[in-house]
């Protein structure tokens, strides 16, 4: 929090971390006092996890299944909460990531839309060992064919070419606070 706290100080607002328990000790007693900071969930949301998810994070970037967003769902009514929810594509269909197959993206915003969850837009991690423009253009376009507004992609190391890309949001963590060991 060291890091962070200068930060918060001089007015940056949004945040984004990558598990929800990590998430619950470094930024729960923060959020009570610091209303108007928004946090994003931009790691994976395993079920079990979705009611701590609702009550700390304000953008979940990570729905990937219909499973997912009902239950995400079902705990903004029981908490009386919105978030603001991201569908996760894996974009370079790759077995070992998250996300959901880019041609089931329209059936998974509009079950989304049936269950009055509020997407803003579509993300993705593009491989690691490929020339990510490739990916953020298809994304952009894709993000651009569902009519969304938001667009999260890009890492510290492709940030650039994400934003040429249309995205809004980018996670840039490592070259502000170095890697994590």
């Amino acid at each position: 929090m060291d890091k962070i706290t200068p930060l918060i100080e001089y007015g940056h607002l949004d945040f984004g971390e990558n598990k929800v328990q990590e998430a619950m000790k470094k930024w729960s007693d923060i959020k009570l006092s610091k209303s108007n900071l928004k946090l994003h969930l931009i790691g994976g949301l395993q079920t079990n996890k979705v009611k701590y998810a609702v009550k700390l994070f304000d953008y979940i970037h990570s729905v990937d299944s219909e499973k997912l967003a009902k239950k995400i769902s079902e705990e903004q009514v029981k908490q009386n909460k919105k978030v603001k929810v991201f569908i996760q594509v894996n974009i370079g269909d790759e077995d070992q990531k998250f996300g959901v197959n880019k041609l089931l993206v329209p059936k998974l915003c509009y079950y989304c839309k049936t269950l009055d969850l509020e997407v803003v837009g579509l993300m993705c991690i593009p491989p690691l060992n490929e020339p990510s423009e490739i990916y953020f253009k298809e994304m952009s376009e894709l993000n651009k064919k569902l009519n969304f507004k938001e667009l999260s992609m890009g890492m510290s190391s492709d940030y650039l070419n994400a934003i040429k890309n249309s995205a809004t949001y980018v996670r840039i963590g490592s070259n502000i606070f170095g890697e994590r060991n």
